[in-house]
C-alpha cells in the first residue's frame, strides 16, 4: 500500500505547530510529503524557541528501540536541482559550513557539501522530535576529525545517547543514526572503476587473507565488486571507531564475509603495533545494495558481544532506510527493491 501524506503551506496560511495532513492511498511505499510554496522563507531563529514551526512539520521517524537498530536517511543530489530549494538548504548551515562550501571551486562539490550538511541537520532534528532547530546544532571533532554533536548541557530535549555518521558519493549521500552505540556508515558506487589492478590495490591496503580471497575470484567484475564490499565494510568500521583510515589502517584487521555467524572481524598481527590497541571485535555489520546503484555498509558497536562466548551468534542489525528530500518528501524504502540486504 502506498501512503501519501500531503501538507500544503501557502504564504497567507498561518503556520501551525501540528499542521493538517491529507492522505492518499495508491500502492507499496509510504510517503510523507510536504509542499512549500515558492519563495516562502525559512522562519527566523527565535531566541528561547528551539525549532521553528516549519521544522516541527518534518515527519518524525519511529523511535530507535535498541542499540542494535540503525536508521539510514539518504538523498540523491542529481535529483535536487531547484535553486530555491538549494538556497533553503544552505540557510540551515552554520557560517563555518557555508565558508567551507564556498571554498569548493566546483559547483557540484559545493552542492554536495550543502546537501550533506542539510541532510545531517534535518535528520538529527527529527530524532529530537523537531524540538531542536536544524540550524541550532553545534558540532565538535575528536582528534581524528570525526564529528559529534555538542549537546547543550542545560537542554533537556537533547537525546544525548544519539550517534550519527555520514557518507557520500557524487550520486548519493547517506546519514546513519543509532542510539547508545557508535556508528559508521560507508557508501560506494557499484560501478566505481579503479585506475589500478584490483589485486594491486588489495595488496596495498588489505590483509593477506583478504587478498587471497579476492585472488580466488576469476571473474574480473565479480572481483571488483567483492573488493568494493570489503572496502565499504572496512571504511564503516574505522569510522565507527572514530579514527578513520589514518588512525586504523585497513591492514590491521580482516573482514570475513562468508561465515555462518554473519560478517565477522578479526585483528591481525599488525594490530599489536603501537597505536592499534583500540581495535576490538565487538561490532555488528550490515551490508546492502542501496538504490540498485550503491553498496552500503553499516557498523555499530555491540557492547553485549564482550560478554558473549565465541560460539554465540550476534543478533542481526535492525535496519530501516528512508529516501528523503528534506521538507518535501520522505519515502520508507526498507523491504523494497531499493534496499537489498547482502549480509
Amino acid at each position: 500500500m502506498r501512503h501519501h501524506h500531503l501538507l500544503l503551506r501557502c504564504r497567507a496560511m498561518p503556520l501551525l505547530p501540528s499542521p493538517p495532513r491529507t492522505l492518499r492511498v495508491s500502492g507499496g511505499l509510504v510517503h510523507h510529503r510536504l509542499i512549500r510554496c515558492h519563495g516562502m522563507p525559512i522562519p527566523p531563529r527565535t531566541p528561547g524557541v528551539s525549532g521553528g514551526r516549519l521544522f516541527a512539520s518534518l515527519p518524525l521517524p519511529p523511535p530507535l528501540q535498541s542499540p542494535r537498530e540503525v536508521h539510514v536517511w539518504y538523498l540523491c543530489p542529481d535529483e535536487l536541482n531547484n535553486q530555491s530549494q538549494l538556497n533553503m538548504y544552505e540557510e540551515l548551515l552554520s557560517p563555518s559550513e557555508r565558508e567551507y562550501a564556498d571554498s569548493m571551486k566546483a559547483t557540484m562539490l559545493r552542492k554536495d557539501v550543502v546537501l550533506s550538511r542539510a541532510l545531517l541537520r534535518t535528520t538529527l532534528s527529527r530524532y529530537t522530535g523537531c524540538k531542536i532547530d536544524p540550524r541550532s546544532f553545534e558540532f565538535k571533532k575528536n582528534k581524528f576529525g570525526k564529528p559529534e554533536v555538542l549537546w547543550p548541557l542545560d537542554d533537556s530535549t537533547a537525546e544525548q545517547p544519539l550517534h550519527f555518521n555520514i557518507s557520500h558519493t557524487t550520486s548519493l549521500i547517506a546519514c546513519g543514526i543509532a542510539i547508545n552505540a557508535h556508528i559508521g556508515i560507508d557508501v560506494e558506487e557499484k560501478k566505481r572503476n579503479t585506475t589500478k589492478n584490483i589485486l594491486s590495490l588489495a595488496r596495498r591496503y588489505f590483509t593477506p587473507s583478504e587478498v587471497d580471497s579476492l585472488a580466488e575470484i576469476s571473474d574480473s567484475d565479480a572481483q571488483r565488486k567483492e573488493f568494493l564490499k570489503l572496502w565499504t565494510l572496512k571504511e564503516a568500521y574505522v569510522k565507527a571507531l572514530g579514527m578513520g583510515f589514518s588512525g586504523a589502517p585497513f591492514s590491521t584487521f580482516s573482514i570475513m564475509l562468508e561465515t555462518s555467524k554473519g560478517i565477522r572481524i578479526s585483528k591481525t598481527s599488525n594490530a599489536s603495533r603501537p597505536g592499534c590497541d583500540h581495535l576490538s571485535e565487538n561490532w555488528l555489520f550490515t551490508l546492502a545494495e542501496l538504490n540498485s546503484s550503491h553498496y552500503m555498509s553499516v557498523c555499530i558497536e555491540d557492547s553485549s558481544r564482550s560478554q558473549a562466548g565465541p560460539e554465540d551468534s550476534p543478533a542481526p542489525v535492525g535496519l530501516k532506510v528512508w529516501k528523503t528530500v528534506p521538507f518535501v518528501e520522505d519515502t520508507l524504502v526498507s523491504g523494497t527493491e531499493a534496499v537489498k540486504l547482502i549480509a
